[in-house]
């Protein structure tokens, strides 16, 4: 995932704030094939597991600069352009997620933008994905961590879980920083992209693929439409048949059976004229291989959100190098 040479300090809540020479140690990395040539990444951040602990008073939104300044002394992070990221329900989309941060904020030789995660991968995805489960104690255990988030210096907060954004507005409540939510990111790219409808009359459609009946494609569909998109669903029959048997198949590491199912659900999607699919699902995410036709109509949503972050990381560094 961090291939090679990527230094990085681990701590528990309960441990002092010292975070050794973060910051300090340039490595040299070499990176995938798809990704830029060797440079040099200078990470100021920390992977923290964080428990149930953490309180801050609810109060109106202020400006990053202003709290930076206000919690930098005593905080792990002192950057104000630091990235608090609460971890997903799957460990493995929050790594692919920190690999995006660190690569597409290192470009050129620029400095990685910092960041503090929170991960607890004792949360079941699946399990939550229900519709019957009590989510409240859910809600309040991922409100503690962006709470613990804004006081380890975080000045923006995210998600790169698909069923934790559906929840962002309770998450959220109280935040006093940015906080990203990856359906608005990546709608608001769609519509940056000026897409025409296939269909003359209709609106243009982006198709949603989740898996396990998440609610994670309502909280895209939401987004969507806020934005003018007509969200296109599978229906009950694809999912019971195509779309769960392939991450049956997955789970199975039947790999070929599961990448024929999801190409299957793609073009029932494609079928009924959207012009993209976002794969909701970290489960779906890398399963066609990178020269598959069909993955030129699939977005992988924490792409925005991944830009979306990088973009206000910079944009606050040169805010506080002006003042």
């Amino acid at each position: 995932m961090f291939d090679g040479g990527v230094t990085m300090s681990f701590h528990t809540v309960n441990c002092p704030p010292v975070v050794g020479n973060l910051g300090k140690n340039r490595t040299q990395s070499q990176c995938r094939t798809r990704l830029s040539p060797p440079f040099s990444v200078q990470m100021s951040s920390a992977l923290l597991q964080n428990d149930e602990s953490g309180n801050l008073p609810e109060s109106k939104k202020i400006s990053c600069s202003a709290l930076y300044q206000r919690q930098a002394q005593n905080s792990l992070l002192s950057q104000s352009n630091t990235v608090g990221i609460i971890g997903g329900f799957s460990v493995l989309s929050t790594l692919i997620f920190l690999e995006k941060l660190v690569w597409w904020s290192s470009r050129n030789g620029e400095e990685c933008v910092p960041f503090v995660v929170c991960s607890d991968p004792a949360l079941d995805g699946c399990l939550i994905s229900r519709k019957e489960v009590n989510h409240e104690p859910i809600i309040q255990n991922l409100r503690r961590k962006r709470v613990f988030l804004e006081q380890s210096g975080a000045c923006c907060i995210v998600m790169p879980c698909h069923i934790s954004n559906a929840w962002h507005d309770d998450i959220s409540q109280g935040c006093l920083l940015p906080f990203f939510h990856v359906g608005e990111c990546v709608a608001r790219e769609l519509k940056e992209a000026k897409l025409k409808p296939l269909d003359a009359g209709s609106n243009v459609r982006i198709g949603v693929l989740s898996t396990c009946e998440t609610i994670a494609a309502a909280s895209y569909q939401e987004k969507l439409r806020k934005q003018g998109f007509e969200v296109v669903l599978p229906d009950k029959a694809t999912m019971e048949h195509i779309v769960i048997p392939a991450i049956e198949s997955l789970n199975k590491r039947d790999m070929e059976g599961a990448r024929n199912l999801l190409r299957i659900a793609i073009q029932i999607l494609l079928i009924r004229a959207v012009n993209v699919v976002i794969l909701a699902s970290h489960e779906l995410q890398n399963l066609l291989p990178p020269e598959d036709p069909l993955l030129k109509k699939c977005i992988d949503p924490m792409d925005a959100l991944a830009r979306s972050t990088i973009k206000w990381a910079k944009s606050a560094n040169k805010v506080n190098k002006k003042t």
